[in-house]
């Protein structure tokens, strides 16, 4: 069992917003750059990159789908109470 990864986010507050960059991404906008220019959470600086954390540190809704993916790979769209997620596994 995986004990920590290395995932990016990009958070958005409306779930229409969020087809909209799951869309951007499928046809093959960079991640990073659509972090940094729509995600409202502070790790936009950062492309998203929330760096490695361990089970038991993020919200159930996104652990459970961030342990879920294989490196590399991205996320469908996650609802927490922050809003909606597009996680992708980078390491």
């Amino acid at each position: 069992m995986v004990n920590k990864v290395h995932c990016a986010h990009i958070l958005i507050k409306s779930e229409k917003e969020a087809k909209e960059v799951l869309e951007k991404l499928k046809s093959g906008k960079k991640f990073s750059v659509i972090a940094k220019s729509v995600s409202c959470c502070s790790s936009r600086k950062k492309g998203g990159d929330l760096g490695f954390f361990t089970r038991g540190k993020m919200v159930k809704e996104f652990e459970n789908a961030a342990f879920a993916l294989n490196k590399g790979e991205t996320s469908h769209i996650i609802k927490t109470q922050f809003g909606y997620h597009i996680i992708k596994r980078l390491e």
